[in-house]
């Protein structure tokens, strides 16, 4: 089978490194792609915003599914649009991709849904938030509507702070339309989690549990990033893993058959584990980065053929593979708030084995064959294991084998 991959971080990178062990993949496209998957993958500079160029290669090239990686073109619909001339898809249409793209419609989905969830009121102005506040109680959350980068979510730790952040919002516009309106929600001390499955809609099976660590430095300080690192499988207990899936995954599988959606591809439920059990935070709509390079390598089984499935609406079964997998993020200097682009890499970025290798999230290779820093997230050095230390050990060999000048990376991945 032929696939293409959209998208050209690493997710799809790590997409692409999966698909590519497939037994029934014979070839592997990537739009665009980058200069990192070129290895295994063919990149072509196709926008997926062009429909009509995207849909006339998909039916020249002869693609017998598409892989849809990041949230923007699935909120945009490009699933449907792709459907709608007979092309294969996994991922959800523009419906279903709603519970990721607007968060109103995602918390009113889950009151719907009867899942556990924060409180809540729909604002959109400084007035409505003075008036909303009145009925929370500090720290305040205050959610723009919105896809807006991972940039959207503000924790106020009091009145001053809230209104502040709304005035940002509804006042100078500093999201655009993706402020417009808002979430205020009660605050829910505990731990956060996330929880995927893969569903076709109406069947699903849980992935594998991976933990993030978001903060930039060792110690989780430092400021919020998109993700410095996972391990996979977290293990929890058995009695919360339970109350997830009684309680949260299958009532919004549930609602999603009950109102149709067409949703063939990935659910990411954000969790918080409070002191009265799980609640829902957020959905995504498709696999997280860098949760994505953890959970893979997890998977055993024909996984070209469970996505083709999938494309179709037919759940088949995979297992997973008793082992432990580790990826630590190396950054650029600067990140997360103005990562420095440009900086030559030094290093073997070839280096790779049968437990570890490297995903390119950021990097950009010259025609002389020189790598560069072209992003926030430039490598995820993944390392596995029969046990969590084996395979960390691995990741972080293998992150030593790249270096540039003021790389930021965590010492601490998978050590707790």
């Amino acid at each position: 089978m032929k696939v293409l991959v959209i998208g050209q971080g690493g997710r799809e990178h790590a997409l692409v490194k999966a698909l590519s062990r497939s037994p029934s993949i014979t070839e592997i496209h990537a739009a665009p792609g980058n200069d990192g998957m070129s290895r295994e993958a063919l990149c072509h500079p196709l926008d997926w915003k062009d429909t009509e160029k995207l849909i006339g290669f998909c039916l020249r090239t002869e693609i017998d599914f598409v892989f849809i990686g990041p949230e923007d073109p699935l909120v945009d619909g490009l699933a449907e649009r792709l459907r709608d001339r007979g092309v294969l898809v996994v991922g959800p249409n523009r419906e279903g991709a709603r519970l990721e793209g607007s968060k109103i419609f995602a918390k009113t989905f889950m009151e719907e849904a009867g899942v556990p969830t924060a409180a809540f009121a729909v604002v959109d102005s400084v007035g409505s938030v003075r008036e909303a506040m009145m009925k929370f109680t500090p720290p305040y959350v205050l959610k723009a509507d919105g896809l807006a980068a991972g940039k959207g979510v503000f924790i106020c730790k009091t009145t001053d702070e809230l209104i502040a952040r709304a005035t940002d919002l509804f006042e100078k516009k500093t999201l655009g339309a993706a402020g417009e309106r808002a979430l205020l929600e009660q605050f829910q001390p505990g731990w956060e989690m996330s929880y995927l499955v893969l569903t076709n809609g109406h069947e699903w099976k849980s992935l594998p549990i991976a933990q993030d660590h978001k903060r930039l430095r060792d110690d989780d300080e430092g400021p919020n990033t998109g993700g410095m690192g996972t391990v996979a499988p977290l293990e929890i207990d058995p009695a919360l893993r339970e109350r997830i899936e009684k309680e949260i995954v299958a009532p919004s599988i549930r609602l999603i058959e009950q109102k149709g959606l067409v949703f063939r591809g990935v659910l990411f439920i954000g969790l918080m584990i409070t002191e009265n059990g799980p609640t829902v935070l957020e959905y995504n709509t498709r696999f997280g980065d860098p949760e994505t390079q953890v959970i893979l390598p997890l998977l055993d089984g024909d996984l070209g053929r469970v996505f083709h499935e999938l494309a179709r609406g037919r759940m088949v079964p995979f297992g997973l593979r008793r082992m432990h997998s580790v990826c630590v993020v190396l950054a650029a200097d600067g990140y997360p708030e103005s990562p420095v682009k440009g900086t030559p890499i030094e290093g073997d970025l070839g280096a790779e084995s049968a437990t570890a290798y490297f995903i390119h999230a950021g990097t950009k290779k010259s025609p002389d064959g020189r790598w560069s820093v072209q992003g926030g997230r430039v490598l995820g050095a993944v390392g596995l294991g029969s046990s969590r230390e084996e395979a960390r050990e691995s990741a972080y060999a293998q992150a030593a084998k790249a270096r540039w000048q003021g790389q930021r990376r965590r010492g601490d991945i998978g050590a707790k």
